[in-house]
């Protein structure tokens, strides 16, 4: 059965990842209000910028709609900013605290390949975050210079960088694949 996974589109770049989410056969959806989120399989909080995130979901009321989804087990996919919105300081679905562009500004984008799972990923990080702090129940899946750029705590997995960018399919992968709701 295809899955629908609703992409946060307050801000950001949500195409990019609807268009691999149809070329692995889900449905997706874009998610601006509290109805939006009605009967998803899974979630995509993508890139963007996370101050304008910040300001769209408070003007929404959609901060506790969105905790509340998680919350209940629904596999969740943060990318970059959208790791920045599931950390303590956010939406607190994460027991992470991240560093918004800790790796520097635009002129300091940059592309690398880690590995995740054994898979190998060609990542894009653009003014992209890093985590300065990891919670005790927070699993580390790939680093850059010794700094944390992919975890997963239960049903979030939350990267620095924009696989959507890169083609990339194996994080949206494992996000249909979840267990979740």
């Amino acid at each position: 059965m295809p899955k629908t996974v609703g992409i946060l589109a307050l801000q950001g770049g949500f195409e990019a990842h609807a268009k691999i989410l149809r070329r692995l056969g889900a449905t997706p959806r874009e998610v601006r209000t509290e109805a939006d989120l009605a009967g998803l399989d899974a979630l995509i909080i993508p890139g963007g910028e996370s101050t304008v995130m910040t300001l769209g979901i408070a003007r929404e009321n959609l901060a506790e709609p969105l905790r509340a989804l998680i919350g209940q087990g629904t596999p969740t996919l943060g990318t970059c900013a959208g790791m920045i919105m599931l950390d303590r300081d956010h939406l607190g679905m994460l027991d992470v605290r991240t560093e918004r562009n800790a790796f520097g500004r635009q002129l300091h984008s940059f592309e690398a390949d880690l590995e995740i799972q054994g898979q190998p990923i060609h990542a894009v990080f653009i003014r992209a975050p890093w985590v300065a702090d990891v919670g005790a129940d927070v699993e580390v899946l790939a680093r850059v210079d010794e700094h944390p750029v992919a975890v997963r705590q239960g049903n979030v997995i939350a990267v620095a960088f924009h696989p959507e960018l890169a083609g990339e399919t194996h994080l949206h992968e494992l996000l249909l694949s979840s267990n979740g709701r």
